[in-house]
């Protein structure tokens, strides 16, 4: 499907977009373009990668010009890019609406007009009854894909939605924290052990995504079923997986977070599609004619439940242990953890 084919990643610098290339980068994909507004990150990548087939673009989904340039010539794109953090989202919910939303939409017009193929627009499970401004900004990142969707035919630009948990050892989540906390020597920070979260490795992520950029109809959303685990469950297995003494703190929760997340709720369950490993929620593809709203209904819900991560698959400390493992991140800070703990150390004493 790649072959001689041109792929565009927006927000490419990130976890997602490091996965991909290690994915594709040595098949025979013509060219991979990186999207992103960090340089640094963008340099840092092209000095690990040194790859002629890896491409860099400087700009910004919220700047259209920028994005629109990019894309000349691109069969398909992997739209990553957003604000992720919930507290940030939090304080300036304006700034998510212009990256999740305004940015979404500017790079699906982008896409229409440049004649790409086939996009997969990346969100999370904090979209499903979202409390969150980052969930929220997420959400209408999903109803303005398939609403576009509605507008174009798939033979010239096809779009779809993947929407997974929490992915283990991304930037910025709790993995690497907990990893840091214990170098330092200090407790690992909770804030609420009880708390439950969706467990995805980024090589998860990566295939939902060509799931979907293999099997998706015009306007489908894709859920991959995962697994869960307490927060609880992940400090105990980090801990024991790193030989540490550290105790657990209990900080409370923070803006935003839910105790509980939902990848699929039972309103969209109602339209789904069980595909194995994977749910497909078709794109509700009725008209603004409002009389049938009333007199021909569809979808029973009452007998249903959402699909959240208090419900599926739950964890213990062992299984939860042998997911780490499988992690490369982990592996590496296992090999490196007791020389930094002992540099750290040695500094702390100075």
């Amino acid at each position: 499907m790649f072959k001689d084919k041109v792929l565009l990643i927006t927000g490419g610098t990130g976890s997602f977009g490091n996965a991909v290339l290690d994915r594709f980068l040595d098949t025979d994909i013509r060219e991979i373009r990186i999207f992103s507004r960090d340089e640094k990150k963008q340099e840092d990548m092209r000095r690990t990668y040194r790859n002629d087939k890896l491409k860099f673009y400087i700009g910004d989904v919220r700047d259209y010009n920028s994005i629109d340039y990019a894309l000349k010539g691109v069969d398909y794109v992997f739209h990553a890019a957003a604000l992720k953090q919930v507290p940030s989202c939090e304080f300036y919910p304006m700034q998510a609406v212009q990256t999740n939303v305004i940015g979404t939409e500017n790079v699906l017009n982008a896409c229409i007009n440049n004649g790409v193929k086939k996009v997969v627009c990346l969100s999370t499970d904090k979209a499903a009854y979202p409390i969150n401004a980052m969930g929220i900004s997420k959400a209408m990142m999903e109803k303005v894909a398939i609403a576009k969707a509605r507008q174009v035919h798939p033979e010239d630009t096809l779009i779809s939605v993947t929407r997974y948990g929490n992915v283990m050892a991304s930037r910025g989540s709790v993995i690497p924290l907990f990893v840091d906390q214990m170098k330092r020597g200090e407790d690992i920070t909770v804030t609420d052990p009880n708390m439950t979260r969706f467990m995805m490795s980024l090589p998860d992520a990566v295939e939902l995504v060509l799931y979907a950029f293999e099997n998706a109809r015009q306007g489908d959303l894709f859920i991959q079923k995962a697994p869960a685990a307490t927060v609880e469950c992940l400090a105990q297995a980090m801990t024991e997986l790193f030989d540490s003494n550290a105790g657990v703190k209990v900080i409370g929760t923070r803006h935003g977070e839910k105790l509980y997340e939902t990848l699929a709720t039972r309103e969209e369950l109602a339209k789904s599609e069980d595909c194995g490993d994977y749910y497909r929620i078709c794109a509700d593809n009725r008209d603004l004619n409002y009389d049938n709203f009333f007199s021909d209904g569809k979808q029973q819900t009452s007998a249903l439940d959402d699909y959240h991560s208090h419900n599926t698959t739950r964890l213990d400390v062992e299984s939860m242990k042998e997911l780490l493992l499988k992690l490369d991140y982990i592996k590496e800070e296992l090999s490196n953890f007791e020389e930094e703990k002992a540099l750290i150390e040695v500094a702390s004493t100075r």
